[in-house]
């Protein structure tokens, strides 16, 4: 488990209620960023929605359930990804091809690496060979479902990529139901305000949960200079919102697919990738090349959805040791800037209970 030290240095460079303490950023960038996400419309707002008892218990799964799909990165096998219930705390990663390695538990410290040419998280524990990609998908639904003890089993290092998101996941989750243990559900949240920020202006904040609430809420906006434009939801995170953004697709340019499968290919990263053009949504310029999904008043919602759901709460997933509450504001923000925020909560001893 990642200790949190006694003590951290301060690196707050400026403080007030909107971004709260800059863990890194330039202050006037955090600023502006913020100004510019205030700003933006909110396309849509779940917040006020009636939001659903949270267990007062841990949680496992009820049963042992699977789902098999074309690998991501070696699109040409088949992969197949197995849930099962679990009494240790937290989630495993369980290689049954490297049957000497340990499990890999689902935790900031086993963060290898965030991708370069396709942007992912990936897991490792111990031997470089046992390791898993494209984590996110898979540990996001932790958080969105409400998950707090699972192993999950996998043939290699390579996951299943479903053309819905996660939804195969979700679904066959819900074959098997969750189950409430005893032990109470430990809850945690950030001690003040804290936001991180590339130059670039992206940010992530998070601020500690109100007095007597124990939920985590989410506003996330995305920018992008293509098809997808500007979009802003704002929602609870609980497993119904996690089953209307799980079928969310990764999103890329058109540029990067034709890349991908032509020059591309002389790379070993991305030789067999698995992305197509019905488990990607692909944005040119001006319109996407593809069907885009979760249209809202004419206008798809599908990436900021995809952003927020799987893969803002796959880095939230990463806190291996309960569930955070609070609230999360995200602004073109991706892997990178997440895992590293996750980072600095730790380093700096910025969790704390919430009793």
């Amino acid at each position: 488990m990642v200790q949190t030290p006694c003590g951290g240095k301060d690196l707050a460079l400026s403080s007030t209620s909107e971004h709260g303490r800059i863990l890194e950023g330039d202050p006037d960038v955090v600023r502006r960023a913020h100004a510019a996400f205030a700003a933006q419309t909110v396309d849509l707002d779940l917040l006020s929605a009636p939001a659903p008892a949270l267990p007062s218990g841990e949680t496992t799964l009820g049963g042992e359930v699977s789902a098999t799909g074309p690998g991501t990165f070696f699109g040409r096998a088949q992969r197949t990804l197995t849930f099962c219930p679990s009494t240790e705390k937290g989630w495993w990663i369980e290689r049954r091809d490297q049957p000497d390695a340990l499990p890999v538990r689902v935790s900031i410290e086993n963060v290898w690496t965030t991708g370069a040419v396709v942007s992912n998280i990936v897991l490792r524990s111990g031997s470089p060979h046992n390791y898993l990609r494209m984590v996110e998908h898979i540990i996001a639904l932790r958080v969105g479902l409400g998950i707090d003890s699972a192993i999950i089993r996998v043939d290699a290092g390579d996951p299943p990529l479903f053309d819905r998101g996660s939804l195969d996941l979700v679904e066959a989750i819900d074959r098997v139901g969750i189950v409430e243990r005893p032990e109470p559900a430990a809850y945690w949240t950030v001690r003040e305000p804290v936001t991180l920020c590339s130059p670039q202006g992206n940010f992530v904040t998070i601020h500690p949960a109100a007095r007597g609430q124990r939920g985590l809420t989410v506003d996330c906006a995305v920018d992008f200079p293509n098809a997808i434009g500007k979009q802003r939801i704002r929602f609870p995170v609980n497993r119904d919102t996690t089953r209307q953004g799980a079928v969310a697709r990764t999103n890329t340019t058109r540029g990067k697919m034709l890349y991908c499968k032509t020059l591309g290919k002389i790379f070993a990263d991305i030789r067999n990738l698995g992305y197509t053009t019905h488990n990607v949504l692909v944005a040119g310029p001006r319109e996407y090349v593809n069907e885009p999904r979760l249209m809202h008043n004419g206008k798809s919602l599908e990436a900021v959805w995809h952003r927020a759901v799987l893969d803002l709460l796959a880095a939230v997933a990463l806190i291996g040791h309960g569930r955070l509450a609070g609230h999360i504001l995200s602004y073109k923000a991706g892997h990178v800037l997440d895992c590293r925020l996750i980072t600095r909560l730790y380093q700096l001893n910025l969790l704390e209970p919430l009793r």
